[in-house]
């Protein structure tokens, strides 16, 4: 079951900057919440494969890979993931403040932690969509398309998101995408559809 909300008063589809968008012309954070291995990374490429096609600004700020630049040194303690996600927040921001479409899988587990980065987007008066990608922990144990659940089950890693350590589900998204229940093409699409209802595309 696909379930949508309205935006808050940062992402309202008839303030003057979403209202006078031209296609792929109005920025927005679309951030992509959900379990390791939920699918999230390769919903974000595909999709953003499908915009720049349509001649779009887009970027992809993957988790993983700014762990390994702008959050180099960081752990996975509850304060570490908190400044990881701040951080990613912020480029997030300020990329969607000049017009760039800025799609974000990355797990964000607590919720205080992604309120605040929607407090961010909304003082300057910037886009955000949080988008939920549902997958339960058995089917992304299943993929373990980084070997994590194998690792935590072997006692090797401690402080899995969803296992052994917390996710807190986000109580009003955007959307929620069942990514276990479709393919990644029609998890795509949906995101797409948002990104057209909420007139950020035609």
């Amino acid at each position: 079951m696909v379930v949508r909300h309205g935006l808050q008063h940062d992402a309202r589809p008839d303030t003057p900057r979403a209202a006078s968008a031209r296609p792929c012309d109005c920025g927005v954070t679309v951030w992509l919440t959900g379990l390791p291995s939920a699918g999230k990374s390769t919903i974000a490429e595909v999709l953003a494969e499908r915009l720049r096609a349509e001649g779009c600004r887009v970027e992809v700020l993957d988790g993983d890979a700014v762990r390994e630049t702008l959050s180099e040194g960081l752990g996975f303690s509850r304060a570490d993931r908190d400044t990881h996600v701040r951080r990613i927040g912020m480029v997030a921001e300020v990329l969607a403040r000049n017009g760039v479409i800025v799609l974000v899988p990355v797990i964000a587990p607590y919720a205080d932690s992604r309120a605040a980065v929607r407090e961010r987007h909304a003082k300057s008066r910037t886009p955000y969509l949080e988008v939920h990608v549902t997958t339960p922990v058995a089917t992304c144990a299943e993929r373990d398309v980084k070997g994590l659940y194998a690792k935590q089950r072997d006692g090797e890693i401690s402080g899995l998101t969803g296992v052994d350590d917390p996710y807190e589900v986000p109580v009003e998204p955007d959307m929620r995408i069942p990514a276990h229940a479709q393919s990644v093409a029609e998890s795509a699409s949906m995101l797409l559809g948002l990104l057209a209802e909420r007139h950020f595309l035609r």
